[in-house]
């Protein structure tokens, strides 16, 4: 068993932060050691000043109902088996500013980071990388331990550099380029996007492509009898037709196109539950008087999450630029039917019939063409519910990730039969 040095985010809930609690978990289950590195120390405690960050926000109460979710299934017969059930070993780095988006650290986390290592000394260091001015210096550190380094690299793209928000993002691939050339490997979720980096000149050699994956246990299509969050929605909502958005409102995920699309339409019996939070709420949000659209906010509750999920008949994602969205795997793993744009690699997760694909420009007018389709042939979004599912067991369950990433492990670690498991 290899022990792995997790460099990566526990808050704000992002989609970095579940990539992160999701593959550590799964790796402590195959019997790796998983010290978990990562921003949590307020840098105004640092200096003596009061320290306003230390009640948790609802980022942090997400994550430790995750992690509780986890331990519980991890307990009960018949759950994760061989899991230690001592705290993990976390390592708390200082910061200035953490967000969504990027960190920015504290000037004594470099010198934190390395001591940690040394102290811990694990056989590699992996890396989810956080969108840090600390991501750039990571080459030097871990070449100067002698630790193999691998990261992960989590910034959406579109290869077509359609829209603003795609150029954007191809900046922050540029800024990052000539450093991912460094690391030893770098994981991405699509062909897509290595071919993005290998334009930019990270060499293929480098360049791990390993799909997102998702535990196809818990997001599963709805139980009966039903779970009681379950029961509980298909009260509230009884004789509605749910149409769910779940994630970020932000300009990228291109929320606005949705509302638009979706006061045009005003799909008769159905419902548009709108569960997320972000920067754009308030404008999003502001002066609505629509009584076929629930705003339900920031959900922290896994188990209402995936309630959610298998509440809905149809999962909208009319996102501007991706990667490889969790949300999305989430809702084919539950049987949902799925509808989302080109962005990223999501495109490639729904093309040959697993959802119905649309692209990033004119998603208004698309949207209005499909969503009395979709209202008027309930046939047609069960069966794409079925096959999303079948496509997350065929390719990107949780557990074809972590085979995935244990091979890759056995590449960078001087005996591989400590690293690879067998199953």
């Amino acid at each position: 068993m290899a022990h792995i040095a997790w460099l990566g985010k526990k808050s704000p809930f992002c989609g970095n932060v579940t990539y992160g609690l999701n593959t550590t978990h799964a790796l402590r289950d195959r019997g790796h050691g998983v010290s978990f590195i990562h921003f949590d120390t307020p840098a105004a405690s640092q200096f003596g000043v009061a320290d306003l960050q230390s009640r948790p926000t609802q980022a942090g109460q997400v994550d430790e109902e995750q992690d509780r979710e986890i331990g519980r299934r991890q307990s009960e017969p018949g759950g994760l088996a061989g899991v230690s059930t001592d705290p993990p070993p976390d390592v708390a780095l200082p910061y200035l500013l953490k967000s969504q988006v990027y960190t920015i650290p504290s000037p004594g986390a470099q010198r934190e980071l390395r001591e940690s290592l040394e102290r811990l000394r694990p056989d590699l260091v992996h890396a989810s990388l956080t969108l840090s001015p600390l991501d750039f210096r990571l080459p030097d550190l871990c070449q100067q331990l002698g630790l193999p380094l691998v990261a992960t690299f989590h910034p959406a793209f579109d290869a077509g550099s359609r829209n603003l928000a795609a150029g954007t993002q191809q900046l922050t691939y540029q800024l990052y380029a000539r450093s991912l050339a460094r690391f030893d490997r770098v994981i991405v979720f699509s062909a897509l996007q290595a071919e993005v980096l290998e334009r930019l000149g990270v060499a293929p050699e480098r360049l791990s492509v390993i799909p997102n994956g998702v535990d196809a246990d818990v997001w599963r299509p709805a139980p009966e009898p039903p779970d009681q969050e379950l029961d509980e929605l298909r009260t509230r909502f009884r004789g509605l037709r749910v149409f769910l958005y779940m994630g970020r409102l932000s300009t990228e995920k291109n929320v606005e196109a949705l509302l638009r699309a979706w006061r045009l339409v005003r799909p008769a019996g159905c419902v548009l539950v709108i569960v997320g939070d972000g920067p754009l709420r308030g404008l999003l949000q502001s002066g609505s008087r629509d009584r076929d659209v629930v705003w339900w906010g920031y959900e922290p509750r896994l188990a209402m999450r995936v309630a959610l999920q298998q509440l809905a008949e149809v999962f909208l994602l009319p996102s501007l630029v991706e990667g490889l969205s969790l949300a999305l795997l989430e809702a084919m793993a539950s049987g949902t039917a799925c509808v989302a744009t080109d962005a990223g690699a999501d495109g490639e997760v729904l093309e040959g019939g697993a959802g119905i694909v649309i692209r990033t420009q004119g998603v208004t007018t698309q949207l209005r063409t499909l969503l009395p389709v979709l209202r008027d042939q309930p046939v047609l979004t069960a069966e794409l519910g079925r096959q999303a599912r079948k496509r997350v067991l065929e390719r990107y369950t949780l557990e074809k990730n972590i085979d995935a990433l244990e091979r890759l492990y056995a590449e960078l670690v001087p005996d591989p039969r400590s690293v690879v498991t067998t199953h």
